[in-house]
């Protein structure tokens, strides 16, 4: 099949990066996609279409003979778009899991019960409810402090506390199990916490063979050292040389065979992205959680480092025939330095106009919240506004272009993290 006709969920800067990565394939005709941003329709056409509105998407897909919907970002996953496509639209090629596979990351709860059941490395951990808060405080009495509560449900990247005391964690937990973040917290993992240092590791799977990605590093919280508030995403590297060869062997052994494995033994035809939210203890990795799409920075950093086909991968991976081919990665570093409004993550103002070099030499723009207004200019619509995304021999180069290249860039409000990378440089 060439001149395959893409619809593409979503609205952020993975959505950009992954729009970008899929322009450049010789066997796409168009690229839609829904509702995009400001800087998504530089290789494709934005189209006004809610990702969990599927009826709607479902009509789009039959009026513009659209051959494949590419699901950026989990609520449409969660809430099942790939069970009712399937239904509605039988030839259609979905690039995500099924509702059954998507409840690795829609449930923390189920995510944990996966990783007991299939032997995969995690933190201990319980499940508790607002009926049986009594038994979760006796279990926070048996670990030690920091302690982890985590919303069971989709909680927008909010739904993860790390506390301190006891008495703040009897506190949060009765916030959490009050409606704290609505539903998503009706039921609460309690876990233990782990001491090392993170990383994300991609895996696209046909729900049999797989190809692992390029690893990246992401930067969570709003503060320089990783203070403050937790965000979307402040940036990221790719690759960290923490995760070398022998670190990557074990993943591999330990996690994403078992992860696989264990999908398919439970009858969960997986096709699509796994995003594993990994954590070195020592030398060992450990899963801090599972997302079932690609991440947001990290996209940004990986897309930059595959060289391969995207087109050509997914296609193969949602018709389960991923075959022989390959996902070769650049030597290259990357980095992505995100720019965010004002106030983020807490309130910030939008419709601020967006100035400056957007087409550098060295780096490539991926919006996030952007948006063209009544006059046509391009202005803020989001928290996170845009990245600067860079390759370079080393990780040096690449986040010196990332940081020159927004340095040209202006809009009232304008913030990002200066230390980006810098805790990598130091190992």
């Amino acid at each position: 099949m060439s001149n395959i006709n893409v619809l593409l969920l979503g609205s952020g800067g993975r959505e950009s990066a992954l729009a970008w990565k899929l322009a450049q394939s010789p066997l796409l005709g168009k690229l839609y996609i829904a509702p995009g941003n400001g800087g998504t329709r530089n290789y494709g056409t934005n189209v006004v279409l809610k990702p969990t509105d599927f009826e709607a998407i479902e009509s789009f897909v039959a009026a513009n003979d659209i051959d494949m919907v590419f699901v950026g970002n989990e609520d449409p996953l969660v809430a099942g778009i790939r069970d009712y496509m399937a239904e509605k639209c039988p030839s259609l090629l979905m690039v995500g899991p099924s509702k059954a596979g998507a409840a690795l990351e829609g449930s923390k709860d189920f995510a944990k019960a996966f990783m007991m059941r299939h032997g995969i490395p995690t933190a201990a951990y319980r499940s508790f409810t607002a009926e049986t808060i009594d038994e979760a405080f006796a279990f926070l009495e048996t670990l030690q402090a920091p302690y982890v509560l985590k919303a069971d449900g989709l909680a927008a990247g909010k739904g993860v506390l790390i506390l301190d005391t006891i008495e703040e964690a009897r506190e949060s937990l009765r916030e959490m199990l009050g409606g704290m973040f609505g539903a998503s917290s009706a039921t609460v993992v309690i876990e233990q916490f782990l001491k090392g240092i993170e990383c994300s590791v991609f895996v696209l799977t046909d729900g049999k063979d797989y190809r692992i990605l390029p690893v990246a590093k992401d930067y969570k919280r709003i503060g320089e050292g990783d203070t403050g508030l937790n965000t979307g995403g402040m940036g990221a590297v790719s690759p960290v040389k923490f995760a070398d060869k022998t670190f990557m062997d074990k993943v591999e052994e330990r996690i994403v065979r078992p992860t696989i494995d264990g999908l398919r033994r439970e009858g969960i035809d997986y096709r699509g992205f796994i995003f594993l939210g990994l954590i070195k203890v020592g030398d060992e990795p450990m899963v801090i959680e599972y997302n079932v799409r690609m991440g947001d920075p990290e996209t940004e950093a990986v897309m930059l480092r595959l060289d391969a086909d995207l087109l050509a991968l997914v296609k193969a991976a949602a018709e389960g025939d991923l075959g022989d081919l390959q996902a070769p990665h650049s030597a290259q570093y990357s980095a992505t330095v995100m720019a965010v409004s004002a106030g983020y993550p807490g309130s910030y103002a939008k419709g601020k106009e967006i100035s400056g070099e957007l087409n550098p030499a060295d780096s490539i723009i991926f919006h996030a919240g952007t948006a063209i207004d009544a006059d046509g200019r391009l202005v803020s619509a989001g928290g996170r506004v845009l990245t600067a995304s860079s390759l370079g021999d080393s990780l040096e180069e690449a986040l010196a272009k990332s940081y020159a290249a927004l340095s040209h860039i202006e809009f009232e409000g304008k913030t990002s993290r200066s230390d980006i990378g810098r805790d990598v440089l130091s190992l």
